[in-house]
């Protein structure tokens, strides 16, 4: 049952985040955490998320922004390498607050809980027609890289910072995708290197028909999001990112993912 309900969430979610630029890991690893440990899910979310982004990086890794990838990707290399670590110091930290939702125990956790109201803050940076004409300069992008890189290591949540602050840094919509893939590729690398001593070969061997699957899903998810991006404009994308930070803020602020 797990491997129907993760391939076709990561399916969904990978033609998502082609237009977003972020969406898999965020919502493909409370998933995994269903159905394993929260840092077993993580690692293994990972996992997928670094196949589906070297297919995409062949689709349109070209048009990533050299100077971007340079300010933003760095800092982020670093960032993963300490958000990571912590994960595995800090796997079995206690819930912040708890509660029940339709006879449902919903726990935040407070890593989640910091990563959302960040993600509210951004949102409203694109929803509020004043907020919307600030700027983020290109001094902003190392900040940007740290935040995405450190909480992508930590919880697997990288791709929502990331796009936040990509989509203020002036690319067009071909480079906003293909920019983030490949800083996404950085982090990923850089995490999942870190959680090899968490992840056993067995672990691996025994969960091999789950990550085949899952990875075949969401690059045909990847595939069919590019053939759709071509007909969507940049206002439509940033008005998009947008109001998708601000549910996945919601989501993550309630517990629900």
């Amino acid at each position: 049952m797990e491997i129907i309900i993760i391939s076709i969430v990561a399916f969904l979610t990978a033609i998502l985040t082609f237009f977003s630029g972020f969406g898999l890991g965020t919502l493909l690893t409370p998933i995994f955490m269903i159905f394993f440990p929260v840092d077993i899910a993580i690692g293994l979310c990972g996992l997928v998320h670094f196949a589906n982004n070297i297919f995409k990086f062949f689709l349109v890794g070209k048009h990533a922004n050299k100077d971007v990838l340079l300010r933003f990707g760095i800092p982020a290399i670093f960032a993963a390498m300490l958000g990571s670590w912590m994960l595995l110091q800090i796997s079995d930290l206690q819930p912040l607050f708890s509660y029940s939702l339709f006879g449902k125990q919903l726990e935040v956790f407070p890593v989640k809980f910091i990563i959302a109201i960040l993600l509210v803050i951004f949102a409203l940076l694109d929803l509020i027609p004043f907020l919307s004409k600030i700027e983020f300069g290109k001094d902003k992008l190392p900040l940007g890289g740290i935040l995405s890189g450190f909480f992508g290591g930590l919880s697997g949540h990288q791709g929502a910072l990331r796009s936040a602050f990509l989509i203020k840094a002036g690319l067009s919509k071909e480079s906003f995708i293909a920019t983030g893939i490949v800083v996404s590729m950085f982090i990923d690398f850089t995490r999942l290197s870190v959680y090899a001593s968490k992840i056993s070969s067995y672990t691996l061997y025994e969960n091999k028909g789950l990550l085949i699957s899952a990875t075949i899903c969401a690059i045909s998810g990847a595939y069919l999001g590019n053939q759709l991006l071509k007909k969507v404009t940049l206002k439509f994308l940033q008005v998009f990112v947008a109001i998708l930070l601000l549910l996945v803020a919601i989501a993550l602020g309630m517990g629900i993912i």
